[in-house]
C-alpha cells in the first residue's frame, strides 16, 4: 500500500518532516481513500493522522562521560590533543613544584627539624631547580643526614 503522496500532502499541513507524519496502523485504509487535502486535514482531526514530537540528542553519555572525568578518569594519552605545556604550561608547572617545595621546607624549619643554615641552602637549592619534587627534598635530606627532630623526615 503506497501512501508517499498522503505522507507529503500530511507533512506540509502539519508543518513538519515526512518521517515526523505518524499514520495511524489500523485505519491505513481511510488514509489511502484520502486524497485531497481536506480529506487529510479532517483524519488530522479525528487523529487518525498524527505529528510526532522532535528527538532531541541525549546527554545521558555525555554527563556520564564527564562524571567520570571529575573523578580524574579518561584522562590518558589517548584523549590527550594539546601538547604538555598546553595542557599545563611549564611556568604553572614550575609554580606548583616550588610552592610545595617551599611549604615543606618552612613547615620542617617551623617544627625545628631543619636548621636555619639547612633551609637557607635548601630553599637556594630548590629556587636553581635543584629538586625534582618534595619526596626528593626529604630523600636529599635523609641522605645527608641533615635532619634533626624526627629521624625518618615524615610529617
Amino acid at each position: 500500500m503506497k501512501l508517499k503522496t498522503q505522507k507529503r500532502l500530511a507533512a506540509k499541513l502539519l508543518n513538519a518532516g515526512k518521517t515526523r507524519v505518524w499514520f495511524d496502523p489500523g485505519r491505513l485504509d481511510d488514509i489511502k481513500e484520502a486524497i485531497t487535502k481536506a480529506d487529510l486535514r479532517s483524519l488530522i482531526k479525528s487523529g487518525i493522522i498524527k505529528k510526532k514530537p522532535i528527538t532531541g540528542i541525549s546527554r545521558f553519555r555525555t554527563r556520564k562521560r564527564l562524571l567520570q572525568k571529575r573523578k580524574g578518569r579518561q584522562q590518558g594519552a589517548g584523549s590527550r590533543k594539546g601538547t604538555r605545556t598546553a595542557r599545563l604550561s611549564s611556568k604553572q608547572e614550575w609554580m606548583n613544584k616550588i610552592r610545595a617545595q617551599r611549604n615543606l621546607i618552612y613547615a620542617l624549619k617551623k617544627r625545628k627539624i631543619i636548621t636555619n643554615e639547612t633551609f637557607n641552602l635548601l630553599y637556594k637549592k630548590s629556587k636553581g631547580g635543584f629538586f625534582r619534587s618534595r619526596s626528593h627534598v626529604m630523600l636529599y635530606l635523609n641522605e645527608n643526614k641533615m635532619l634533626l627532630g624526627n629521624k625518618n623526615g615524615k610529617k
